[in-house]
């Protein structure tokens, strides 16, 4: 019996345990998951410094001429110390000398001779000074752990001398296919094949969620063949993911393939429109997804759930997919009765649904950066009309769980 989408979300977050943690440079963690929390050690700035190239004064000293002493430059360890109607050049990240209290601009200033200046008469106490911690302060939550890591958080991590940290593992995935009218784009095909569209869009997406992946091959629809390719996918993988074989045609081994490895199943039917036969569960610590061959219906289910597993063997801090609001562009209608998943175009506000979107085909899925999931009750959508949707051009994730569907 096909289970609620809801219900098969709630078995992979049940189901699937995250990785274990590993060690990497810096500059090998971008994109990956942090595994602990990071606490500040230093401020930052680390001492009070100049925020601008100009002269260091006390604010009391404004509208008077002041002879200028030395100049203290970024990196100096100058002991200079500013008195009244004295002041110190300055550069820009130079550390603020004793007895300033205020930084002017080179600009603001009029030069009387080779060592006087005159100040303008409005000085105010603390202008131009970056004072130390104001950005940072040492035992500060720097960054928490279940984060993906960005350019600028390697930012933060690096202005505190931090050079490794602990992520999660990257999820080894790996890819099938079944079907021996399927051949990989590298290959020529006869007028009774077609080229392998699946595989290589679950790679690539596999990849774009910061997983290793290895393509396994294309099994031929014989038991055996397919029993090989589980066999070779096993090795070392966290998730294996294949498509076509699922349904119940004379020719899909795939579902009785996997049972010979003593393969436990957690569903294996969705109410989902496209996708219904889509399959999930494990053998021995590797999960395994088997999705429908046709490729839009692949695609949008590995969207929901392939991305749902991934995010919990990453043991991200937002683990769950989550949804954006968007008024439908103009009036929509369908048949009710089924879950269903309507890919389309989101420009920011509106969403306009893909007009030609059966399982089979492909164009929806370069045409489309979204997708909405309506449930069996929806059969109109009025224009202005708010809707959910789950984007395909970027990650939407959510630390608790969050609706997803749109409901009639």
């Amino acid at each position: 019996m096909a289970i609620l989408i809801e219900d098969a979300l709630k078995q992979i977050d049940e189901w699937v345990e995250p990785l274990h943690s590993e060690i990497v440079s810096l500059e090998a963690s971008s994109g990956r998951i942090l595994s602990n929390e990071v606490i500040a050690v230093y401020n930052l700035p680390a001492f009070n410094n100049s925020a601008m190239d100009g002269y260091a004064v006390k604010h009391g000293d404004a509208g008077k001429e002041v002879v200028v002493g030395e100049t203290i430059f970024a990196g100096d360890n100058s002991l200079a110390t500013v008195e009244e109607s004295c002041a110190l050049k300055i550069m820009t990240g130079a550390r603020i000398p004793l007895g300033a209290d205020a930084v002017v601009p080179i600009e603001d200033i009029e030069t009387v001779s080779d060592n006087v200046i005159s100040l303008p008469s409005s000085i105010k106490e603390a202008q131009h000074i970056r004072y130390a911690g104001e950005d940072i302060r040492a035992g500060d939550l720097l960054l928490q752990a279940g984060i993906k890591l960005h350019a600028h958080h390697i930012t933060m991590l690096a202005s505190q001398g931090i050079s490794h940290v602990y992520v999660s593992k990257r999820p080894r995935v790996a890819v099938f296919a079944s079907g021996k009218e399927l051949k990989m784009h590298f290959e020529s095909i006869e007028d009774h094949q077609i080229h392998n569209t699946n595989t290589p869009t679950f790679l690539a997406r596999a990849k774009e969620l910061g997983c290793d992946i290895v393509f396994i091959g294309t099994a031929e629809d014989s038991l055996d063949d397919i029993k090989d390719h589980i066999a070779s996918a096993l090795e070392g993988s966290d998730l294996i993911i294949t498509s076509g074989g699922v349904s119940v045609g004379d020719a899909d081994f795939t579902k009785e393939a996997f049972c010979s490895f003593e393969y436990e199943t957690y569903f294996s039917q969705i109410n989902i429109k496209p996708g219904k036969p889509t399959t999930f569960g494990r053998i021995g610590r590797t999960y395994v997804l088997n999705l429908p061959g046709n490729p839009l219906a692949a695609a949008v289910n590995f969207e929901i759930f392939a991305q749902s597993i991934i995010l919990k063997l990453h043991h991200a801090r937002k683990p769950y997919i989550g949804s954006l609001k968007a008024k439908m562009k103009e009036d929509f209608f369908q048949r009710a009765g089924k879950y269903t998943v309507v890919p389309g175009y989101y420009d920011g506000e509106f969403f306009s649904p893909i007009e030609k979107r059966s399982p089979g085909m492909i164009s929806p899925l370069a045409k489309s950066n979204a997708f909405m999931i309506t449930d069996d009750k929806l059969a109109e959508i009025k224009k202005d009309e708010t809707v959910l949707l789950i984007p395909t051009r970027w990650q939407m994730c959510t630390q608790e769980k969050s609706e997803i569907i749109t409901r009639g």
